[in-house]
């Protein structure tokens, strides 16, 4: 699986190159640039040797932070290039780095005319969507201004200020217009016979309202080898991939603050596009890695806890109690012309921070952290019962958000909930994942209750209420002329009768019972549902099915995975072995680095992965996965209650 484009990732600075290392200012489905806190910082960084553009001899290759490409100036087989150009790249402390080495290929001294043509557009992350939606921008200027080593731009609008400052050694011989608001950095370069010349240039994002350094903050994803967990023999994939999984979470780390307003780094959902927290991913992704890396966990509820809602507000979907979809600092976000600066619009990031919540206690038998959010979680169980509808209406539940999204549970593109002929589900909306993560949620906090708080009263009710939610959901959600669970209700308590991989997010919250979780689990490993690769996030062979759609027949590493877990819980052992060699087989494809999202043809149709063409990598959940599959394939069964 390849890309046209390579991406560097660190710290919540992201570059995203060209095969030669260049910047073009594309936009789209791969938006070219420098960027930091949703902003472009550098649109244009384009090379030319000697007047013409470089050919690639090696493209640009990441290597989680850094890059490499090789060029040299056209040439041809009569003429051999005078010079050979080695581009090394790198995101280090929010600032792109690079390194120009010219080396001379000859034995007599030349010269070489090297120019940069630079420009920073400071767009917002939103502006650069395929979907071209066009912002207004009431009074804002950017200014160009020479250094003697660079040049600067800034951006103003209003209090919104950010800056680029591009700086190099040795200093430019001129700073150039070009007349388009670029300016292009030159330099004539004298080579010795067969010697080299070298050029070191830094670009410094300087975003609007940067935290304090990160530096101060934890670091919860140390990329050394010696954190990589211990595998089980005759599992040869699975500890690469935990490697590569830790030097992808390493890079999607980003800044945070605690309730006490303490430094923190948690991991972000993915980049290009995601490169940010996210409650639901976040909360996922430390659940996977929970048994070796109980600080992220901690990282995450704290700042999730940070984030939660203290009062209503409907453009933003806030009720108290409930907990963040997604943060954004971007500039759209500040002035509220995107709903998403601080966005509730998910009805399961409130659940999945109680399971969260409850799992760490148990796993680090350290129950700190749960009296210090013994608050927020009461607040977030009283958001589920007042809120989210399980008081009145039994389930969670939702309904699209006209300026936001249409699906709010982890399926959340427009149609994701579907029936099976492909009709979306309108209006209210319970979907079945989120009653899993609502079951899970209840008992967990209710052990809290019972064992950190001393509230055995609370408990009760949170025990009661998750038995009877059990109960509802098996009469009101089960198929029985499919033997599965619908996908959703709608309001009037009709059945989706899609056939989706949320059932195996029903398997990981142990909401279904024994015969039933056996029944779904086999099902689950059908040719209908299993690629080779993975789960299908909607069975093949339904009206619905695409097999390139996002959420409707599409394969999800981190979805497989927690239907992995699922499949051990409920004592299924080969099942899930059989999924997880599915998925290490497809990470092994790609450096044994998990994709977002692959397309859901059959492994047996075609022998390698068909990639997603929209996918993040890396991506935080996916990035975790193999820490899920690790816990699956080494769980012992146990009997569901």
């Amino acid at each position: 699986m390849t890309t046209s484009h390579c991406l560097l990732v660190h710290d919540g600075t992201f570059a995203a190159v060209g095969p030669s290392g260049d910047i073009t200012g594309e936009r789209g489905t791969h938006p070219h640039g420098l960027f930091a806190r949703d902003a472009r910082h550098l649109s244009r960084w384009q090379l030319t040797v000697d007047g013409s553009t470089p050919t690639v001899l090696v493209p640009a290759t990441a290597s989680g932070a850094a890059a490499t490409a090789v060029l040299t100036p056209p040439a041809s087989r009569a003429e051999a290039p005078a010079l050979t150009v080695f581009r090394e790249q790198r995101i280090a402390e929010g600032a792109l780095v690079e390194r120009l080495r010219l080396s001379s290929n000859r034995g007599t001294p030349c010269a070489a005319l090297i120019a940069l043509t630079v420009d920073a557009d400071f767009a917002d992350q939103f502006e650069l969507r395929a979907d071209h939606r066009w912002y207004e921008k009431p009074h804002a200027v950017r200014t160009r201004a020479a250094r003697p080593d660079g040049i600067e731009f800034g951006y103003r609008r209003s209090e919104w200020h950010a800056r680029t400052v591009v700086s190099a050694r040795p200093e430019p011989d001129a700073v150039e217009e070009t007349g388009s608001g670029a300016r292009r950095l030159c330099w004539r370069l004298q080579l010795p016979p067969h010697g080299s010349a070298e050029l070191a240039l830094r670009v410094e994002a300087h975003p609007h309202g940067v935290p304090e350094p990160a530096a101060e903050a934890a670091d919860v994803f140390p990329p050394a080898a010696a954190h990589t967990p211990a595998v089980p023999e005759g599992w040869p994939g699975l500890a690469p991939a935990c490697a590569q999984g830790l030097a992808d979470l390493s890079g999607l780390r980003v800044a945070a603050t605690g309730p006490d307003g303490e430094a923190l780094r948690v991991p972000a959902a993915g980049a290009p596009w995601f490169l940010t927290l996210f409650g639901r991913h976040a909360a996922i992704t430390s659940l996977f890695t929970l048994p070796s890396r109980p600080e992220t966990a901690a990282a995450t509820l704290l700042a999730l806890a940070a984030a939660q809602a203290t009062g209503e507000d409907p453009d933003r979907l806030a009720q108290p109690g409930k907990i963040v979809h997604e943060l954004r600092h971007g500039e759209l976000a500040y002035f509220g012309q995107v709903p998403y600066g601080r966005y509730f619009g998910s009805v399961d990031s409130t659940p999945l921070f109680l399971m969260l919540l409850g799992a760490h206690a148990e796993a680090t038998g350290d129950d700190k952290l749960a009296h210090r959010l013994e608050r927020h979680a009461r607040a977030a169980v009283e958001w589920m019962f007042q809120y989210g509808g399980l008081s009145d209406h039994g389930y969670l539940m939702y309904q699209a958000d006209e300026g936001g999204l249409a699906n709010q549970s982890w399926k959340d593109s427009a149609g994701a909930i579907c029936h099976a002929d492909g009709t979306p589900v309108r209006g209210v909306i319970r979907s079945a994942a989120a009653q899993g993560y609502a079951y899970d949620a209840l008992r967990r906090t209710a052990r809290l209750a019972r064992t950190a708080w001393g509230d055995t009263a609370y408990a009760g009710r949170l025990d009661d209420a998750a038995a009877q939610l059990r109960r509802r959901f098996l009469a009101d959600f089960w198929l029985p002329e499919q033997d599965f669970p619908a996908l959703a209700l709608d309001a009037a308590g009709r059945r989706a009768d899609a056939l989706g991989s949320d059932a195996g997010h029903l398997l990981w919250t142990g909401l279904l019972d024994q015969r039933h979780g056996e029944t779904v689990g086999r099902r689950l490993l059908s040719d209908a549902f299993f690629s080779g690769w993975g789960l299908r996030t909607l069975a093949a062979g339904q009206e619905a099915y695409h097999p390139l759609s996002y959420h409707r027949g599409s394969v999800w590493p981190h979805d497989s995975a927690i239907a992995a877990l699922g499949l051990a819980r409920y004592g299924l052992h080969e099942e899930a072995a059989r999924l997880t060699r599915g998925l290490l087989d497809m990470a092994a494809r790609s450096g044994f680095r998990m994709p977002e999202v692959i397309a859901g043809y059959a492994r047996a149709e075609h022998p390698e992965p068909v990639s997603y063409p929209d996918a993040c990598w890396p991506q935080a959940w996916s990035a975790a996965s193999p820490f899920a599959l690790l816990t699956a394939v080494t769980t012992t069964a146990t009997t569901q209650g």
